[in-house]
């Protein structure tokens, strides 16, 4: 089951992946971090909800224009057919409606085509089958903590893989909670309607460069459903435990929020237009703060705030493409990781030097910041597993002292608008910090940045030296550093994060860090090579033009969890940054 055949499906509130053989193989309910309900990508009995021609066969995918609803087309020698699938979501009351529900509709395009459906969810993790029971016009499945309805006009008789004649339109709702209780096809078409429109009106929205326009407008509709709406969190991912590479054995949970994540995708969604997140966000951030009064903060909760992620491995998984182990939770929540004080300070930030945020500043927010910034510029230069989340041999790590150094940074700047008083004490905590990285982690032998104090290794992260302004743009030493990470850590093209830590070798190239140099070429000013870097990046899209955590240049396949907010946020700020602007082609 190969990554790049799957399309991605949600509405803020759940998602699910369905593949081009009209199989939904992930759908985790009532949110994310849920247990799955179909998990066939993990497991061959894992249990999925199949709409196809008798025997199985290969759909074309794509999405509906400007939307993230999705058409699969199946040509048969009987006919032709399409699925549309869907999770509805658009603005009702004042609010935006996003149902716990998922909606099929099986629509005959040529001839008399045959279609074979079939429902077979799980208890979660344990894997047993919940009791069907069957209704008038619908199919209850117990067990779970919220009813699980299937309703459909399709004979229940044909819902177990019974292949039928599909002679006209056929709908079938899938609902966690409340069933729907109106006509079935009147409340799937108008879903379907005004679904269509909320995601093409949100895409009008969207600032986005002249040049493939298309791919970034993909991943800015990918992240918006990485958004978990009712809490305001944001997760790195929708799946757990796809491997970085073949039987690496690096196999993680990213269906949580880490606040470094969370971080990133704002900044991209800012760079196309779009703030509501962020408002969103920071009280998620806001509430998560209120349970840590001295700011001993996680790198990840649960979207809903919750830190209770204890790791632990399902045995009776087998694993993506039979790939182990699965696990569930994620030990990094135990870290300590500074740089998230920093990127906190930096998700603020625009609330304090945008005017159209004015309405979200508070006293609550601005002292959050300063409490932020003054915890950054306190563990500076001491020891934390870092971005990379390295599960031991804890060193001071450059990228954490980088972040810290931008969140005094930016807040002495906002201090002096806002807080004078504070101007100072962040003026001189950025010096301070600075001088610390420039002592502690310039290499004269190398000639580049390393990745921690007093080392020599190199990791993708020092590229973020040229995004953050750290050094002037026509500093040697930034120039030196961006080309030893490239000339290093590329291998066909494709930037890894760092050779090896204590798992072993990385093989597979971090999709994001690909990214990372594109941009790091650009803001150092050699816009050929960056430009030439992302046209070569884009082949590790989909073709649905959703990106994976990992690639491996060699297969040109994708691997890690999918889709990935990080690989996204990548590629539009490598887009804005390497591409010709408006003003360049018009």
């Amino acid at each position: 089951m190969n990554l790049e055949h799957l399309g991605l499906i949600g509405n803020c509130q759940y998602s699910a992946l369905v593949a081009n053989t009209g199989d939904v193989v992930w759908c985790c309910l009532p949110r994310f971090d849920s247990e799955p309900v179909f998990g066939r990508l993990l497991d061959g009995d894992g249990g999925s909800f199949s709409v196809q021609p008798p025997g199985g066969a290969t759909g074309a995918q794509r999405y509906l224009p400007n939307t993230n609803v999705l058409e699969t087309v199946f040509s048969t020698t009987e006919g032709r057919f399409r699925v549309v699938d869907f999770a509805p979501r658009f603005a009702q009351y004042d609010r935006f409606f996003r149902p716990t529900q998922l909606h099929r509709v099986i629509e005959p395009l040529e001839g008399t085509p045959r279609v074979c459906v079939t429902c077979e969810p799980r208890l979660g993790w344990s894997k047993r089958q919940p009791a069907a029971v069957p209704g008038s016009n619908h199919i209850r499945y117990e067990g779970f903590p919220a009813e699980l309805r299937l309703t459909t006009d399709l004979p229940l008789s044909y819902l177990g893989g019974t292949p039928f004649a599909l002679t006209r339109r056929q709908h079938l709702a899938l609902t966690w909670g409340r069933p729907i209780e109106e006509p079935l096809e009147a409340c799937t078409m108008r879903f379907l309607e005004e679904t269509t429109r909320y995601w093409q009106r949100w895409v009008k929205q969207c600032s986005v460069p002249p040049v493939h326009q298309a791919k970034v407008i993909r991943s800015a509709l990918a992240l918006k459903l990485h958004c978990f709406e009712d809490t305001g969190a944001i997760v790195a991912a929708m799946t757990t435990s796809i491997p970085e590479a073949p039987g690496s054995g690096r196999t993680w949970d990213y269906r949580y929020c880490w606040l470094r994540d969370a971080y990133y995708v704002l900044s991209a969604l800012g760079l196309i237009g779009h703030f509501e997140e962020r408002e969103q966000f920071i009280h998620y951030l806001l509430n998560v703060a209120s349970n840590h009064p001295t700011l001993e903060l996680a790198p990840l909760y649960r979207v809903d705030g919750r830190v209770d992620l204890e790791e632990t491995i399902q045995a009776a998984w087998s694993g993506f493409e039979s790939h182990g182990p699965v696990r569930v939770g994620n030990s990094a929540a135990r870290h300590a990781q500074h740089d998230i004080f920093g990127e906190m300070v930096l998700a603020l930030a625009p609330i304090w030097v945008d005017e159209r945020h004015e309405a979200e500043r508070s006293p609550h927010a601005l002292e959050l910041m300063g409490r932020l910034a003054r915890k950054a510029a306190s563990v500076a230069g001491t020891p934390d597993a870092g971005i990379w989340e390295y599960r031991d041999g804890w060193r001071p790590q450059t990228f954490s002292s980088l972040m810290c150094w931008a969140a005094a940074d930016r807040m002495a700047g906002i201090a002096a608008r806002h807080r004078p008083a504070w101007a100072d004490e962040f003026r001189a905590a950025a010096g301070r910090i600075h001088a610390q990285i420039v002592d502690n982690a310039w290499s004269p032998s190398l000639g580049s940045f390393v990745s921690s104090y007093g080392g020599s290794e190199l990791d993708a992260s020092l590229l973020q030296l040229a995004s953050l302004r750290f050094l002037p743009r026509d500093d040697p030493r930034l120039a030196q550093t961006v080309a030893t990470v490239h000339r290093e850590l590329t291998v066909d093209g494709w930037v890894k994060r760092y050779k090896s830590d204590p798992m072993g070798p990385a093989n597979a190239a971090f999709t994001i860090c690909t990214f990372w140099l594109i941009e790091a070429l650009a803001r150092i000013g050699d816009e050929a090579a960056a430009r030439e870097a992302f046209d070569r990046a884009l082949e590790s899209l989909s073709p649905l033009g959703l990106v994976s955590e990992d690639y491996v240049p060699a297969t040109k396949r994708m691997w890690g969890n999918f889709p990935q907010a990080y690989s996204h946020v990548g590629l539009i700020h490598a887009a804005f940054a390497s591409l010709p602007t408006w003003g360049e082609v018009l």
